[in-house]
């Protein structure tokens, strides 16, 4: 459902992207894990069709980001690492504002399940602007799944939780792999463990390892990790 084929972007004569190939199914969790300034979040503005690459191709679902990018938006939930909300509005009064921007209709349902589903309920009577950072990121995640995407694109989106909320969230993102490719960046090895079924590392802006969890231990995943940083 995410084709990437020999994708590469170049700013002012650097390379933050550099040939990157990959593929990623319906009910994978897939993790890109590398340090900051690797071109995770690059990849995922291409994606998204926010910015255009400097050579290469890549679909979700079947469209092109090229010839279709109003259908590829469709098709995707986005959380970016800097979660942009309007603060002056109240947290159900964002989610329907977000659930019409997709078209939904009499979607008052469908904001109280995605309040409950990512822990907003304590939290749900306030403005924007006053919620911690962690609830603002829950508020972010449940933006991004109110119109049921069929992909899932989380730039950090553990960003600002506390511990507590980490599990409550890495669950949701778990769950979601079931049904959906999600596709989410971290510089941190334990989101990948916790989260994924596959890590693709990244660094400097080539593809560096691609492995399924099942057939790697975490002693390997992080000596690949741990290396990058030697």
């Amino acid at each position: 459902m995410i084709q990437v084929e020999h994708i590469t972007k170049i700013y002012d004569g650097q390379r933050a992207l550099d040939d990157v190939s990959f593929t990623a199914k319906e009910g994978e969790v897939v993790g890109l894990l590398g340090p900051n300034g690797a071109g995770k979040s690059t990849l995922m503005k291409i994606l998204t069709c926010y910015i255009p690459p400097t050579e290469g191709e890549a679909s979700v679902c079947g469209h092109s980001i090229y010839e279709e990018p109003l259908a590829v938006r469709r098709e995707i939930g986005y959380l970016p690492e800097h979660n942009p909300l309007y603060t002056d509005m109240y947290v159900r009064e964002f989610l329907r504002f977000a659930a019409g921007v997709y078209g939904m209709k009499h979607c008052n349902d469908r904001v109280e399940d995605m309040i409950k589903l990512v822990g907003l309920t304590p939290e749900s009577n306030k403005r924007i602007g006053q919620l911690s950072k962690g609830y603002r990121q829950r508020v972010g995640l449940a933006q991004a799944l109110i119109h049921d995407p069929k992909v899932l694109i989380l730039d950090e989106p553990t960003t600002g939780l506390d511990p507590n909320q980490l599990e409550e969230i890495r669950a949701v993102i778990k769950n979601a792999g079931r049904d959906k490719v999600v596709l989410l960046s971290t510089h941190i090895m334990q989101e990948v463990e916790a989260m994924c079924s596959r890590a693709i590392i990244i660094n400097h802006g080539r593809i560096v390892s691609d492995d399924h969890l099942g057939h790697i231990t975490s002693q390997q995943l992080t000596e690949k990790f741990h290396n990058l940083t030697l």
